[in-house]
């Protein structure tokens, strides 16, 4: 997915656009475009070697401004997947789905709460 957005131009440092191969070094700052967002991000430490992103997240610092980062959270708002079930266990019975039901009207009253 890097690689892909490297190539497409998402990616800029010092309002350059990178390569895949570009070698970042501390303290650069990072721009990625990514599903119409701005996010800005600041090396703090280079890894070595490919970690977990726990391990990862205390060599970076997000500088995304907060109208960017409440754009983004506000158009995820009630965009949640469809509901899955695993293949074989069929349709939901009628408790399964009034379980459902009552779930899914809990979360949107307490939505309502907030605006």
């Amino acid at each position: 997915m890097a690689t892909d957005a490297c190539k497409a131009g998402k990616v800029k440092i010092k309002d350059t656009n990178v390569k895949p191969s570009f070698l970042v070094t501390a303290g650069e700052e990072i721009e990625v475009k990514k599903n119409g967002f701005n996010l800005t991000f600041k090396v703090l430490q280079i890894i070595e070697k490919r970690v977990s992103a726990t391990l990862a997240a205390p060599c970076f610092e997000d500088l995304t401004p907060l109208e960017e980062i409440n754009k983004y959270k506000e158009w995820f708002v009630g965009k949640a997947g469809a509901e899955f079930r695993q293949r074989g266990e069929g349709r939901p019975t009628k408790k399964e789905r009034r379980e459902i039901d009552d779930f899914k009207d809990m979360y949107l009253e307490d939505d309502d709460d907030e605006v």
